[in-house]
């Protein structure tokens, strides 16, 4: 879309900002009503504006840690497998088959999603079984927020 000095694009989600589209200027949401971007609107109403306000470098620090654990599409295919299961806790030995990848495979990638604290670990017999962290998915959750 050609950009215009008052041309906005309509409707600009967070996916559209993931998947390059420009969003240097605010748009409306399409079910918002009257534009909080207008001129004279208030900076809290900003419709590009984090919910939660700026962070300090410890909460840089724990959130890039658990962001980073999620910029794997193989982690994201296991987390996806687990947190289908809600409250229930998944064997490792189940992660093999429908992901097409090794056991010593899941297990890096498991160990990496516990120490970012999105899932929990335990031991059951001679497996591991993984459950979701909700704790964790609320602050990523909270974080991504745009208001």
């Amino acid at each position: 879309m050609p950009s215009t000095p008052s041309a906005r694009p309509v409707g600009v989600t967070l996916h559209d900002a993931f998947a390059g589209s420009d969003t240097s200027e605010c748009s409306p949401r399409p079910a918002a009503g009257p534009s909080s971007c207008e001129p004279g609107a208030s900076a809290a109403l900003d419709c590009c504006a984090l919910g939660a306000g700026p962070i300090d470098a410890a909460q840089a620090e724990h959130l890039a840690l658990r962001l980073k654990a999620l910029s794997d599409p193989t982690r994201l295919q296991l987390l996806s497998h687990v947190a289908a299961r809600g409250c229930g806790d998944v064997c490792a030995c189940d992660l093999t088959a429908p992901l097409g990848i090794s056991q010593p495979t899941v297990s890096h990638h498991m160990k990496k999603l516990v120490e970012a604290g999105l899932l929990t670990r335990e031991r059951k017999g001679r497996w591991a079984h993984y459950s979701v962290v909700p704790s964790a998915f609320a602050e990523l959750r909270a974080f991504l927020d745009l208001g």
